[in-house]
Order: structure tokens, then C-alpha cells, then sequence
């Protein structure tokens, strides 16, 4: 049976005379490993914080198994001492370094005593020498450069002081700590938040090898699934305990929540048959049996009806069609120029042409520091190009969303920020912010006064009124809870525009990805397919550079006939019909998309000037023309699938001759 290290009993939390959650009852038992999730507001931090014993409960009470250690990494860190950031992570073996200053004037010691005075130093030494093994000091230097370097901090950096790093770099210090610490129990809240892809794999890999326990604090979904297996779910001030990991929950609470409605239900239905029955014959003939039932009926346990969270409604859609390519950049260099004397720094460059179509959701990534966020700033025209040229296609229009909400003025009020973008009414305006989760006098708060996620809610409010048909997205994710995502991720399925994006969320880019560029020791590799496809094409790529040696085979086949290279004479021919063919069906698409946004502005004139018929003939042809469009998109896709597998064929014949 396994041993609890931790149990929660009956622990309430208050702010003032708001309830945060009340009567939250669990227990942690020897290396379990724990998700605790909710929606933004819901006290996560909150609990882990009682738990940690950094804030006091309300009410209730934690016990925790004799001599249990803990840690726990808070969402922000600050530092009072100015040390290294090398000397910040030691710090997380300070009792340990402590028995080794111990040690080290032990020896001293014995130099100069008396046999007996020597027999107890020796007995000392022997103790702490144990204990310093036991807790990895012979190894701390080893590991806190490798957890440093896995967090994503390199050599050159360990001895910048703490106090001068950025907020997001003291996190990373923090949770290195956190990591270094050795605790019985480990509590990390939002540890993902500035890890770039690759130090959350990182980190992945160390807490499922982690054998003892923690509960983490989460948003990143992917993360969930891989490192835990028991999720404890805080909503509407309850605790409720699912033992799976992320992605089973989501099916067991859904489960539980259509049998508790169920049971509610039938309990409703229950009570109106019984209070029916005891108005009928209350004073009748069954007078007796109608006030039993109504003692019953007053005694029973009311369910209460099961909630559900409110979830955001973002509905974004594009007012024009575009073209069909949508962008195209040649021999890109992306980086910032020379300055001061400093020589010009390139982040990411790309010699061939990149191409995005309508329709295209292209995920940018790579690690911190990368230069993606410069990427997309430099593509949409805020930053200058170092080298070469981008082009956006016809009726293209670009709404921007920025990760620090630089668009947002702090000094406007969450309502004033849609009427100044838009004219629009305030009844219109309160509605759009209502359906962002902006109730009541939240539309009165100061931008300057709103948490990171109401930010981004308001951010993405704003970007629905814009109506644009090329999105640019950096970092839309963060802030958001499980929900938001969720919702978030729901409406850009069904928007019909083009997206490029910036992400660290990976499940948010399998969702939402159909093509990867990835910068790559400062160039841009492209990819098709999202995240795990990537992930995928990787390791094929890796194995098949590790199968070179197979050319000796290909040196000892034979040669390949006359015949053989009349076939590939004759693939060729049909491979170059075949583009023709695709061309000629391109024409057709660019006329086509043309006429229908000639015919879309001349509806919207003859909208203004209410002129029914010319609406209604208008109407028709652009129905008319836009199946047409349809049907030469398909036609399109079909040639260009027979062309890729005529180049296919061709190759082969091509490698054979």
C-alpha cells in the first residue's frame, strides 16, 4: 500500500469576502505525480501556495508526513541577493554545501588532536560524509550545469548576476532551484511559462523520471499527458479527483458530468410529480399519504445543478476572400542591422522562395532567442529586411496580434478599447465583450489594471472586429487557460483566412498547424503536416543520413536498358504536360478570384445604395462564379496530385539511368 506523504483536509481559502474554494479535501501519497488544473481565477496558486505553507488557509488544515520536504517554484521569482545565476542554482544544495564546509574543517581539525579527541571526528567525518553523498554533493556542480543548460541557459550566462536577468529568466533560475532541491514533494506552478520546445521536452524528461512526488500547475496540455497521472480539477470552489492523466480526465469528467445532470434531472422530475401530487390531494380523502410525501419531499437532499464553465465566443471570420498565394518571400535575411558600431546580427535567413496560400497554417517556430518574434515583425513590414522582398497577395489583409499587447493603450477602459477601434454602439460593444467573458463592471477596468489573461482576451476581441483574412499570431496562447485554448483553437478551425503563428503549445499546433517553418542554426527549414509530423520527418531525415553507406548497393545494380531510358524520356514529356496543365488551371483561378471581388465590391455598392435588383442579380452571379471557383480549385488539386506523382515516377526513372 502506498504511503501518504501529504493530506489536505477541509481547506478553505477567502479574500476578504469572496470565496475562493472551500472544503478541499485530498491526499499525496509516495511518487504520484499530480496535474491540478482549472480555469484562470479558480485558486490554484492559491492552494499550492497553503500547501507550500507560503499562505495561510482560511480554514482546514495540511499534515504532512515527519520530515517531508518540499519545494515549491511560484509563477514569478524574485531574488534578494545579487549572486551569479550559477551561484542563485547552488544555492538549491545549501545545507548540503554547508556539511561540506563541515567537512572540509573536520580535516583541518585532525591534523592537531589527541587520539580520543580524533576518534570523535572521525565518527563526525563518517556521518556527514554519508549524508553529503546521500544528498549528491559530490555531484551538485555536474547537475546544476545540467539543469541550467536543459532549462535552456548557456555556459556563457552562469555568471551574469541574477538580479539583472529578465522576469522570465529568474522563473527558469527559480524552478532550476526547485529542480536542484532534491524534495520529497515538488510543487511547480506554470513551470512551462519562457521555456522554450525545447527545454519543456527537456523538462518533460526529467519529471517522468522524477521518483518521488509533485503536483503541477499547468495550461500546456501536452505537458500534462506526458508527465502526469492523477488530475485534481478546481472549479466553482470544489475539488474533484480523477485518477488519469490530462486527456482520460477530460473524458471521465465529461462522463461524471452527464450522469450528475442525468440524476439531476430525473431528482427534478421526482420533486414536481411529488408536489403535484400533494397540491392534488393535500385536502382530501389522501390527505395523510400527501403530507408524508411532503415531509419526505422536505427532508430529501436537493441536488444542486451541475455547472459549467463559461466558455469564449470568438467567432472570427474574414470580410474578403484573398488570392490564392497569399504571400510569398525570396532570399529572406531576418535580423537586425548594424548599429553603433555593432556589426549586423542575422536570427534566420531562407534562400529559396516561401510561399504561403489561402487558407495555409503555417507554425513558426524555434528556440528563445530565435528571432521569431523579429521573423513575424519583419514579414508583415514593422521591421525592416536585412535582404530580400515580401510580398503579400491579392485582397490580402493582415491583423497582427502581438504577445505583449503593445496595441492595447493603458490608460482606456476595457470598453472604451473597442469603441475607439470601431464604430460601433455601446449596447454592440458590451455584447461582442460579453461573449469574451467581460460581465457587468469588468468593461469599466483600466486596461492597466487587467490580469495577463483578460489582456489577451481583449487582444483577441479586438482582433475579431478587424476582420482580416491574414492573421498573425505570436504567442496567442499565452495567458489563456485550458478553455480559452480550446475555444480559441475551435474558432480558428472554422475560420476561412490564412494564419501564421508563433507557439510554444504544442498541442495547440498539432490542432492548428498544416505546415512548419523552423528555424534551424539561423535558417528557416520548412515542413509539412504540424508538430508530431515535424517531429516525424525529423527522424526519418536523421536515419536516412545515417544510411549513406547504401550507395554501394546502388554502385553494384545493373544498368539500367535502352528501354528504360526511353520511359524516362517519355515521363519527362508527360511530367511537363502535366505543368501545363496545372498553369493553365492557375490562370483560371487568378481570372476567377479577380471577378469575385470585382463583384464583391459592386454588391457592397449596391448594398449602400439599397438597390434591391441589382442586389439580388449581383447575389446570383457571385454564387455563380464562386462554384465555378470551387470547381476549378478541385480540378486544380487533382492535376497538381497527378503531377506529384508523374515527378515521383519520374525520379525513380531518372535514378535509374
Amino acid at each position: 500500500m502506498a504511503t501518504t506523504i501529504l493530506t489536505a483536509s477541509n481547506v478553505t481559502q477567502r479574500f476578504s469576502t469572496e470565496l475562493i474554494f472551500s472544503n478541499v479535501t485530498f491526499q499525496v501519497n509516495e511518487r504520484e505525480h499530480l496535474a491540478l488544473v482549472g480555469a484562470n481565477g479558480a485558486g490554484k496558486s492559491s492552494l499550492l501556495k497553503i500547501i507550500s505553507g507560503a499562505q495561510d488557509a482560511s480554514e482546514g488544515s495540511i499534515v504532512t508526513q515527519n520530515g517531508l520536504r518540499m519545494a515549491y517554484q511560484a509563477q514569478e521569482a524574485t531574488f534578494t541577493v545579487d549572486r551569479s545565476l550559477y551561484e542563485e542554482a547552488l544555492e538549491a544544495f545549501a545545507a548540503v554545501r554547508e556539511i561540506g564546509r563541515r567537512m572540509g574543517a573536520i580535516e583541518q581539525e585532525m591534523a592537531g588532536a589527541g587520539e580520543d579527541e580524533l576518534q570523535v571526528l572521525f565518527e563526525e567525518y563518517g556521518r556527514l560524509s554519508s549524508e553529503f553523498e546521500a544528498h549528491h554533493g559530490y555531484e551538485m556542480e555536474h547537475r546544476t550545469e545540467e539543469v541550467l543548460s536543459g532549462l535552456g541557459f548557456p555556459e556563457d550566462m552562469f555568471g551574469q548576476p541574477v538580479q539583472r536577468l529578465s522576469g522570465g529568466q529568474k522563473t527558469r533560475v527559480a524552478l532550476a532551484k526547485a529542480l536542484l532541491s532534491d524534495p520529497d514533494l515538488l510543487m511547480l506552478d506554470e513551470p512551462t511559462n519562457h521555456l522554450d520546445l525545447q527545454a519543456i521536452e527537456w523538462l518533460e524528461g526529467f519529471l517522468k523520471t522524477w521518483n518521488r512526488s509533485f503536483i503541477v500547475v499547468s495550461h500546456d496540455r501536452y505537458f500534462l499527458d506526458k508527465v502526469t497521472s492523477r488530475t485534481l480539477d478546481l472549479a466553482f470552489g470544489r475539488l474533484e479527483d480523477y485518477p488519469a492523466s490530462y486527456s482520460r480526465y477530460l473524458k471521465l469528467r465529461e462522463e461524471r458530468y452527464t450522469r450528475r445532470v442525468k440524476e439531476y434531472e430525473e431528482q427534478q422530475a421526482f420533486i414536481a410529480r411529488t408536489e403535484e401530487f400533494v397540491r392534488k390531494y393535500k385536502a382530501g380523502q389522501r390527505s395523510r399519504e400527501a403530507k408524508g410525501r411532503e415531509t419526505r419531499l422536505a427532508r430529501m437532499d436537493k441536488l444542486d445543478r451541475p455547472q459549467e464553465q463559461d466558455n469564449l465566443n470568438l467567432g472570427i471570420r474574414a470580410m474578403k476572400r484573398s488570392g490564392r498565394i497569399t504571400l510569398s518571400a525570396k532570399k529572406l535575411e531576418i535580423g537586425f542591422p548594424s548599429r553603433n558600431g555593432e556589426p549586423r546580427s542575422v536570427l534566420a535567413r531562407h534562400e529559396e522562395e516561401l510561399t504561403m496560400e489561402s487558407g495555409d497554417r503555417v507554425a513558426l517556430l524555434g528556440p528563445n532567442g530565435s528571432g521569431k518574434t523579429t521573423a513575424l515583425r519583419s514579414l508583415v513590414g514593422d521591421l525592416p529586411l536585412l535582404k530580400g522582398q515580401v510580398n503579400f497577395g491579392t485582397n490580402v489583409k493582415v491583423a497582427y496580434y502581438a504577445q505583449g499587447h503593445e496595441g492595447l493603450d493603458p490608460t482606456r477602459t476595457v470598453l472604451d478599447t473597442l469603441l475607439h477601434d470601431q464604430a460601433m454602439g455601446e449596447e454592440a460593444a458590451r455584447t461582442l465583450l460579453g461573449r469574451f467573458l467581460f460581465s457587468n463592471d469588468d468593461v469599466f477596468k483600466l486596461v492597466s489594471a487587467l490580469s495577463g489573461g483578460e489582456r489577451s482576451r481583449l487582444a483577441l476581441a479586438r482582433l475579431t472586429l478587424e476582420r482580416a483574412n491574414f492573421m498573425v499570431l505570436d504567442e496567442p496562447t499565452n495567458h489563456l487557460d485550458i478553455q480559452a485554448r480550446e475555444a480559441l483553437e475551435q474558432a480558428l478551425d472554422g475560420y476561412d483566412g490564412t494564419i501564421l503563428f508563433v507557439s510554444h503549445d504544442r498541442y495547440f499546433i498539432d490542432r492548428i498547424a498544416n505546415r512548419i517553418w523552423a528555424i534551424e542554426n539561423e535558417t528557416i527549414e520548412t515542413y509539412l503536416g504540424n508538430y508530431s509530423d515535424m517531429l516525424r520527418e525529423r527522424e526519418r531525415r536523421q536515419l536516412g543520413a545515417a544510411s549513406t553507406p547504401a550507395r554501394q548497393e546502388q554502385d553494384e545494380a545493373p544498368k539500367p536498358r535502352h528501354d528504360d531510358r526511353r520511359d524516362a524520356r517519355q515521363m519527362e514529356r508527360v511530367l511537363k504536360d502535366a505543368q501545363k496543365r496545372l498553369a493553365a488551371e492557375e490562370r483560371r483561378i487568378s481570372k476567377l478570384e479577380e471577378r469575385l471581388n470585382n463583384l464583391g465590391d459592386d454588391l457592397s455598392r449596391a448594398t449602400i445604395d439599397q438597390d434591391v435588383e441589382k442586389v439580388t442579380a449581383l447575389g446570383q452571379e457571385y454564387e455563380t462564379v464562386q462554384e465555378e471557383l470551387e470547381a476549378v480549385y478541385h480540378q486544380w488539386s487533382t492535376v497538381g496530385a497527378e503531377l506529384q506523382e508523374i515527378a515521383n515516377e519520374t525520379a525513380i526513372y531518372s535514378d535509374g539511368a
